[in-house]
């Protein structure tokens, strides 16, 4: 068969059931297989859209996504949602069509060196060859994204080898002697946290998206409710502990609550789990946590002690060593009584800094109102789907979230434009659940022609535009930190998002009482097919708390 079709054999060996993509010259073979493969193809107006789309899929699914383009601007316009799945850990493969191989290096027509582009962006990426590489190539592909520390994998094919004949035998196992990620953990090591735990009086347990990934959330609960220990999860970490447990502190970092960023700066033992010590958490590192020891559990070595010194470090699989400390911790039987004045002054913090804002004594729409309605209205249950800026930290306060997967943005690259296609992403990998997008009235412009995707292949997203008529998060910083002198960051009322929405095939609203608000939600979240609600809320509002940059998390302001 043709090595194509082979592929098709090897994406439905893996369980793929739907690819996000867009045609062009140099992938046309591709195209034609997808003609009787039986997979389902989401076409998106733009590589992006679908790159991000894949990732969408795959934080909300748990399985591998698959984004395709075409050579020269095909590929880079992958180059983002490749970034940004390496920053977020995020197991997606990507197949790129490559120009002939006689054209490589004559700079032909859509040629780009999409190896050499995307080398450092990518976990770990391939050039076929030959057409005979290509099976091995597609399930060693996916191996790699899917094992260790979760990430993107490029496999970058040459039309003339994709039409190559090939005698095809399925491939039934995949052998890659140089990549064998560490999964158990030292059992010692992890002997010796459990008896760390147990002596520290004032212990924190800090968890991040490897707890997501590695489907660790009732592990880390059960680890939590063991010892009676205090929770708190990075951005990327929301819903792998529930916000309802009284032993949640809250988010952490530079819009995290005080209590969790006060109690991260008083802890005598911090436990990271799945999480890398990254700028917003740690505000100034020299300052960070100046009387903790850390214990630092993850999935790369590579992370461990790379920004904060290891005092226990322990590589491997989050949900198998947790399950190992639990019981390593229950047979100390350690005295939960030593917490006590731990928990009377984290009620204390609790009490005088709870997250809280003014509300508007008209009917204007508060921002943080907006997402306390919108939690109201989904029951909490949606999978909520955000942008990056502003809005994204209010629903990350405000929206508590109670279970793993239900909280999908873009964390370390910081994405405007993610949220719309990787909901759409999401919805087409649970399409079951309600998939509701935070947006601003900036990010949603980025990639705002997927609307288009979803009104053709009737996904029901329901995005919820927080219109402030700026871009929000660099006009408060412009505020606090450049005299307000506001430069290029005010966006006016344009487009009008109710008229888009209808011009791409969705359903427009809008609202601005925040007295029929909640009622408002509840009407746009069951109108059927794609929705997109204009929300305009208070111009100026400012997200608080907030570490300022280069400072210390006990000089939180706001």
């Amino acid at each position: 068969m043709r090595a194509v079709d082979a592929l098709m054999e090897c994406l439905k060996a893996e369980g793929v059931e739907v690819v996000f993509g867009l045609p062009g010259g140099a992938n046309l073979p591709t195209y034609d297989a997808f003609y009787d493969a039986g997979i389902r193809h989401v076409l998106v107006r733009h590589e992006a859209g679908g790159g991000h789309a894949a990732e969408g899929y795959a934080k909300a699914t748990g399985k591998v996504g698959v984004a395709v383009a075409t050579s020269g601007p095909g590929a880079t316009n992958l180059v983002t949602p490749i970034t940004d799945a390496l920053m977020d850990s995020v197991p997606v493969v990507f197949l790129t069509g490559q120009v002939r191989t006689e054209l490589l290096g004559t700079d032909g027509f859509q040629e780009a060196d999409t190896i050499g582009i995307t080398m450092p962006i990518v976990k770990h990426s391939y050039m076929i060859q030959h057409p005979l590489e290509l099976p091995r190539v597609l399930h060693e592909a996916f191996h790699i994204a899917r094992t260790g520390r979760p990430g993107p994998v490029l496999v970058d094919l040459p039309t003339d080898l994709s039409r190559g004949e090939i005698p095809y035998e399925p491939v039934t196992e995949t052998s890659l002697p140089g990549y064998q990620p560490t999964i158990e953990g030292n059992h010692k090591q992890i002997r010796q946290a459990a008896k760390a735990l147990a002596a520290a009086r004032r212990p924190v347990i800090y968890a991040g998206g490897g707890v997501i990934n590695a489907n660790a959330a009732a592990e880390l609960t059960a680890v939590a409710d063991a010892g009676h220990f205090p929770v708190t999860c990075t951005l990327m970490g929301l819903g792998g502990f529930p916000a309802s447990s009284p032993q949640w502190l809250g988010m952490l970092g530079m819009h995290g609550t005080r209590t969790a960023n006060y109690a991260m700066d008083g802890a005598d033992l911090i436990c990271a789990v799945g999480a890398r010590f990254d700028d917003r958490i740690t505000g100034k590192i020299s300052e960070f946590a100046p009387h903790a020891k850390f214990i630092h559990i993850d999935i790369d070595p590579a992370e461990i002690s790379k920004n904060v010194p290891a005092h226990i470090p322990i590589v491997g699989d989050a949900k198998r060593i947790l399950a190992r400390l639990l019981d390593e911790y229950r047979a100390l039987e350690a005295d939960p009584s030593r917490l006590d004045a731990w928990w009377a002054q984290i009620q204390q913090w609790r009490e005088e800094f709870p997250l809280r804002y003014a509300d508007s004594a008209d009917n204007e729409i508060k921002p943080q109102f907006m997402i306390e309605a919108l939690h109201e209205a989904t029951g909490g249950e949606a999978i909520v789907v955000s942008d990056v800026g502003q809005h994204q930290m209010w629903t990350a306060q405000y929206y508590g979230f109670e279970k793993p997967r239900r909280w999908i943005n873009s964390g370390g690259l910081g994405t405007m434009g993610f949220g719309l296609p990787a909901a759409m992403g999401a919805q087409v990998g649970c399409p079951e659940d309600l998939v509701c997008v935070i947006s601003g009235d900036g990010s949603i412009q980025m990639n705002i022609q997927e609307l288009a995707t979803c009104a053709q292949n009737e996904i029901p997203v329901k995005v919820f535009i927080m219109n402030n008529g700026y871009l929000g998060m660099v006009r408060q910083w412009q505020e606090l930190f450049w005299d307000r002198r506001y430069s290029q960051v005010e966006t006016g009322q344009f487009p009008d998002f109710v008229k888009l929405a209808e011009a791409c095939g969705c359903t427009g609203l809008r609202f601005e009482d925040k007295t029929t608000l909640l009622e408002d939600m509840r009407r746009a979240i069951a109108t059927p097919g794609p929705v997109v609600v204009d929300v305009r809320v208070t111009r100026e509002e400012n997200t608080y708390p907030m570490i300022a940059p280069g400072s210390p998390a006990r000089e939180m302001v706001g």
